[in-house]
């Protein structure tokens, strides 16, 4: 593997985005998570999609615009998987998160 292979972010999203899947699926669905899992899934996958969207911007603000935008939904996964991390009772789970 070259030194760019190891900064694909592309790869690297897509492979964030899987690894996230599979953990939601694990968490226990109830009243409180259901949501909580809905909100981690709807920001960190689109952490990707969007950088995809901004490697084929338009122009240098453009991209700039839509590396702003993956940098919001990393913050806001970040912050959502907080949240189910607490609402969790399994305590292997919670260390994931």
């Amino acid at each position: 593997m070259t030194q760019f292979e190891n900064y694909d972010l592309e790869k690297r999203t897509l492979l964030f985005s899987k690894n996230l899947i599979v953990f939601l699926n694990r968490c226990p669905k109830g009243t409180i998570t259901i949501p909580l899992i809905d909100q981690v899934l709807r920001a960190g996958t689109s952490i990707g999609a969007n950088y995809r969207e901004a490697n084929g911007a338009s122009s240098k603000k453009d991209f700039q615009n839509k590396i702003y935008i993956c940098k919001k939904e990393a913050n806001e996964t970040l912050y959502w998987l907080k949240l189910l991390g607490n609402s969790l009772d399994d305590e292997k789970l919670k260390e994931e998160c």
